[in-house]
């Protein structure tokens, strides 16, 4: 027996499969109707599974391109916030012709896994500018280690990109001691450092790039924007490369 959510889920796919109206189907079906109509869909379900399958896979394409759309508006009326925030680090070359915007957490493994990826794209094509979205979604400590950055970029911008791939790059638990620590090896003054975290501005920062991270269906990191294009996960140089190359002819 089918379950009423799957069966469901099938109806929808068939409606717009056949390119019905599903606005239509409610309007102009009583209750007696749609007992009928379910009747025969469940019927035609059980004798022709591989058609529901096509139906669904349409239908998903479907979501997913509505869903593509929707993030392509959502990039073009955040543009200013995305790429020109006076209070997102920006490394490379501030006068690219392409801006790249990552959100990420120093926590998260897939970021690492990435970064190597980033630093050489960035050494091997010299006209990208490089905005850096602080997004601290894996706890406390991640939330202390974005607002160390952020406070770092504030008082000492010269020595933030030191400051973030040491972050980037180490290894273990990152909690605060370690965050300090790197810090002090970096002759950073963490007294002020830790001053400094608790600032509006730095605090504002990491609100907004919350609330961009929700407009834009970011439900974790890495995520990149070049353009209309938004890519999540870790992606490979090749993979960014051909993000670069897309937004360059368009």
């Amino acid at each position: 027996m089918l379950s009423k959510t799957f069966f469901s889920a099938c109806l929808i796919a068939i409606i717009t499969f056949l390119n019905i109206p599903i606005s239509f189907a409610k309007k102009t079906m009583n209750d007696t109707e749609r007992k009928e109509v379910e009747s025969v869909v469940q019927e035609f379900i059980m004798k022709n599974p591989e058609v529901i399958m096509r139906a669904i896979q349409s239908y998903q394409i479907k979501l997913e391109a509505e869903k593509q759309k929707k993030i392509k508006k959502e990039l073009a009326s955040l543009n200013t916030k995305l790429n020109q925030n006076p209070g997102s680090p920006v490394v490379g070359n501030p006068n690219g012709d392409i801006t790249i915007v990552e959100f990420f957490d120093y926590r998260c493994g897939y970021c690492k896994r990435v970064f190597p990826a980033i630093q050489e794209l960035l050494k091997k094509d010299g006209n990208i500018r490089y905005v850096l979205k602080e997004l601290p979604i894996l706890g406390p400590d991640s939330v202390f280690a974005s607002q160390a950055a952020l406070a770092v970029w504030n008082t000492n911008p010269e020595k933030y990109l030191s400051f973030h791939a040491a972050l980037m790059t180490s290894r273990g638990k990152l909690n605060k001691e370690k965050v300090l620590k790197i810090a002090s090896d970096l002759a950073l003054d963490t007294k002020a450092l830790g001053k400094n975290i608790n600032n509006k501005s730095v605090i504002e920062e990491l609100n907004m790039n919350m609330q961009l991270s929700e407009r834009l269906s970011i439900s974790g990191t890495p995520a990149f924007i070049v353009g209309d294009q938004l890519s999540p996960g870790a992606l490979s140089l090749e993979e960014l490369k051909q993000m670069v190359a897309l937004a360059r002819e368009r």
